[in-house]
């Protein structure tokens, strides 16, 4: 964090401590206190001993109790801080919406369950001594809790609309300060909370991980106790696998990394001996480090669940989508340009590390139990108008973004580990993941060209499924000009997307028609049951899946998590992947279900609805390593960007994959009608890809 923050936003300036003793010493007469309702008593006097417990928190930490406790003090010390939101006790939890609806009313119940959710992110800041976080909050509260007191004297409720404001102008009068730290804990990492921590630490005393201020399960214990059992060798080896994905994702797209002084590492606690091997090797090529924390608040949420940054286990993946829309209490025009004008003013005063930043390196994490939300009436929900503004917002802070970390200078890398929650074989899946991992991308990259020769013959790409698969798709193609210079498929191998195994493209969007269609599928961690779209013109036309009863659920479930509230989405990518290694190992022990996409979308053709993967860089001319240039960069959407940018994207992505077992054929199809089939009945049938049958067949 650069030192104008810090001295803006530190933790123990005077001005801010002051402010922090006088709220906490006004929140603990709460507790004493009777508004004469006792409802809303209970979650006063529930919640301001939560704030409590995080002052104690605080004072705790900075009293040394982090490296005085025992492991069985500091596991009882993290369960309490989550005890009231895990699923076995969600029931009666004001965290709970439906909780907090039945005791409190309809309106307050969903507002006060919103500021209990905010005033839950008060946890790291305890275990960060960030006051600045934690007195802005604990303030809020007070003036909430002030309005009711006040109410209460004259005997009633105070206005609903009171305490909307209130929150209101809390989110609003804070999004410059919020969105600079945040922006600044990406871009400028000269000071850094977990990168401390994580190299500092004794890796081999698994109290560390309580440091952080995360939800400490098994799965983090297991996974830093197996990481723990590797040796050195084997550790560097993980780490630079992941490493080099990222470097040479910069050299294989032609950008220059030398330019770049700092890289994000994005990850989930346990990790640490990868983590701190792969800041090591980032050094040695010029990158500083950032490793920032996912940020549970209404200021972030957004619409999604999902989690950015560093982050322990979840301890309610339900209560984290229950709470997803709470912004839609407060959403409306002006709080949106307020937003944008807070973007633009964090990109504005770190202009200068923003264009040296070289994007995530993510190390994401699979094998936890499905997650299948429940649709809560009770919980809060964007209106339609909302779903526009939000999804308009999100387009334009993607465009500013873009101004200050310029998408076609920046790369990323991804890779996927298991975590111990996978099941009693995890040491072993684990073994098997790294073989995927550290597969032989000279013979994918030798088979894959092979398809991209056949494909690169085609005007388009027929899909079809089998098994009860209602799959039946055509893809249209750019039409190559020089067949001999150029190709419509990259050739993807280990770099940004590890591991090895796919050929993809940007369909031509006029002519894409049919229907996709799976029996299951985990996006982001939610799963879709009989998910179906179809498309016309290479854009959603309709959709529906048998998660719920009705039409009307399945069909929102999939517009909140799919769409993003679009009205529709075009195809951005159509691909085939290769790793029937990683297909195989999946079914040997049973966990194709648990596959993260990453991996997911390698053991199948798939479909990505939103931004093609050449999002903001189309201009970027990028090659195979047989020396023919990409073409199929842009499709009819996306080259608005030219002269309406705001129509261009939807800043989102999704990969939807058919398995081999669901997939009947792929041929494609020349310009006189005449086929060549690449897959059939499941299996690769072009000569020369005959080897990628074998994990298959065994």
């Amino acid at each position: 964090m650069s030192e104008e923050l810090y001295y803006e936003f530190t933790t123990d300036s005077e001005m801010i401590g002051e402010r922090y003793q006088l709220a906490v010493s006004r929140i603990k007469e709460i507790k004493n206190e009777k508004l004469g309702m006792p409802e809303f008593d209970e979650y006063f006097r529930f919640v301001s001993g939560f704030i409590e417990m995080m002052d104690d928190t605080l004072k705790w930490s900075i009293d040394g109790g982090l490296e005085k406790d025992s492991m069985e003090e500091l596991g009882k010390r993290n369960k309490a801080l989550y005890e009231d939101i895990l699923p076995e006790h969600y029931d009666s939890s004001f965290g709970n919406p439906e909780v907090a609806v039945k005791k409190l009313g309809e309106d307050f119940g969903k507002i006060l369950s919103s500021l209990y959710f905010e005033i839950r992110s008060m946890i790291p800041s305890a275990f960060e001594h960030n006051l600045f976080d934690m007195v802005i909050r604990a303030e809020l509260f007070l003036e909430v809790y002030g309005a009711f007191s006040s109410a209460s004297e004259a005997g009633k409720l105070p206005e609903y609309e009171a305490i909307r404001q209130i929150m209101y102008w809390f989110y609003s009068d804070y999004a410059e300060e919020e969105r600079c730290i945040r922006f600044a804990q990406m871009v400028a990492p000269e000071s850094d909370f977990a990168r401390d921590i994580i190299m500092e630490s004794d890796l081999t005393d698994l109290r560390y991980l309580y440091k952080f201020g995360e939800y400490i399960t098994d799965n983090e214990l297991k996974t830093a106790e197996h990481l723990n059992t590797l040796s050195q060798e084997e550790i560097d080896k993980l780490a630079t696998t992941y490493t080099e994905g990222y470097r040479i994702g910069f050299a294989m797209t032609g950008k220059d990394i030398s330019i770049k002084k700092t890289a994000a590492i994005v990850y989930e606690l346990g990790f640490e001996r990868i983590v701190k091997k792969a800041v090591s090797n980032f050094k040695e090529i010029g990158l500083k480090s950032s490793i920032y924390r996912a940020n549970m608040s209404v200021f972030t949420m957004l619409g999604s669940a999902r989690r950015s940054g560093y982050t322990g286990a979840v301890p309610n993946k339900q209560f984290d989508y229950d709470h997803k829309d709470d912004d839609a209490l407060y959403l409306d025009g002006a709080l949106v340009t307020r937003r944008l004008e807070a973007m633009r003013a964090a990109g504005e005063k770190y202009k200068k590390e923003a264009k040296v930043f070289g994007g995530p390196a993510v190390i994401e994490t699979f094998g936890e139990k499905p997650f299948a939300p429940v649709p809560k009436k009770d919980a809060v929900h964007y209106s339609d108008t909302q779903k526009k503004l939000l999804s308009d917002y999100k387009i334009q802070n993607s465009l500013i973004m873009n101004e200050y970390i310029i998408g076609k200078e920046r790369s990323f890398t991804i890779i996927a580990f298991p975590v111990p929650e996978i099941g009693p074989k995890f040491p072993e899946i684990f073994n098997e993941v790294v073989k995927i991992n550290t597969l032989d991308y000279k013979l994918y990259q030798n088979i894959q060209q092979k398809i991209i020769d056949a494909l690169d013959e085609a005007v388009y790409v027929e899909v079809k499924g089998m098994n009860g698969n209602r799959t039946d798709m055509k893809v249209m193609l750019h039409e190559l000009k020089d067949k001999t210079h150029e190709t419509n498929f990259e050739n993807c191998v280990a770099d940004v997307n590890i591991p090895v195994g796919e050929v993809f493209t940007s369909p031509v969007l006029k002519g894409t028609n049919g229907t996709l269609h799976v029996s299951g599928v985990y996006l982001e961690g939610l799963f879709f049951k009989n998910l179906e779209i179809t498309f016309e013109d290479g854009c959603i036309k309709d959709y529906n899946c048998s998660n719920f009863e009705s039409d009307e659920e399945n069909k929102k479930y999939i517009s909140d998590n799919i769409l993003f509230n679009h009205k529709t989405l075009p195809i951005g990518e159509f691909a085939i992947g290769t790793n029937t290694t990683a297909y195989q190992i999946a079914r040997d022990y049973s966990i194709a279900d648990k596959l993260p996409i990453l991996i997911a979308e390698k053991t199948g053709p798939h479909f990505a609805v939103g931004d093609t993967c050449y999002s903001h860089e189309e201009d970027n001319i990028t090659y195979n390593p047989d020396g023919k240039s990409i073409i199929a960069r842009d499709n009819e959407i996306s080259l608005n960007r030219k002269t309406d940018p705001d129509k261009a994207y939807f800043s989102c992505h999704t990969d939807i994959t058919i398995p081999y077992d669901e997939l009947g054929e792929i041929r494609a199809v020349k310009e006189n009608g005449e086929g060549i089939v690449i897959i059939s009945n499941g299996e690769f049938v072009l000569p020369g890809t005959e080897e990628l049958n074998i994990p298959i067949k065994g």
